[in-house]
């Protein structure tokens, strides 16, 4: 756990973050892209859970809502339980290796990427397939370059 906070980095993570989220891909790419706010969310609750919670990863949520013009609620309400399930192991989730930290990623990702799967697919979007499943994946892949970056980022400017 981070003994201080940096709150300027934490702004600074999310913005990249909203930003990498709605930037353009190549076509045949954009499924593959990583769920960029999921990491930061994860990470900002795994790192520091009495000042990142469950309601301020729903605003984000909603934040994100809005930047990608999704139906109000999908994201937020995928982001709120990220981040309560991180909360509920993020004791257990300390002692882990790396690998097994990204194991956990991909299965707390691939949850929130379900959900806001079948939440469009009730409302008449999307087809069927397990594609919806890659962006866990690659934030799987790169969760130990995002936490580590943003580990020393934090720990410079904290």
């Amino acid at each position: 756990m981070l003994s201080v906070i940096s709150y300027p980095v934490f702004v600074l993570s999310v913005i990249v973050s909203l930003v990498l989220s709605i930037s353009l891909f190549p076509v045949g790419w954009f499924e593959f892209r990583p769920e960029w706010l999921g990491l930061a969310v994860f990470y900002w609750t795994f790192r520091a859970p009495a000042q990142f919670g469950i309601v301020f990863a729903w605003c984000l949520g909603l934040l994100l809502d809005v930047l990608e013009a999704t139906p109000l609620g999908v994201n937020a309400l995928a982001m709120g339980l990220i981040a309560f399930l991180v909360l509920t192991i993020h004791q257990r989730l300390r002692m882990y290796p790396m690998p097994q930290q990204c194991l956990m990623v991909f299965l707390l990702l691939g949850i929130n990427q379900m959900l806001v799967h079948f939440v469009k697919q009730m409302l008449g979007g999307e087809d069927g397939g397990f594609s919806y499943l890659w962006p866990a994946l690659t934030s799987a892949i790169v969760w130990p370059v995002f936490c580590i970056l943003l580990d020393n980022i934090n720990r410079k400017l904290g």
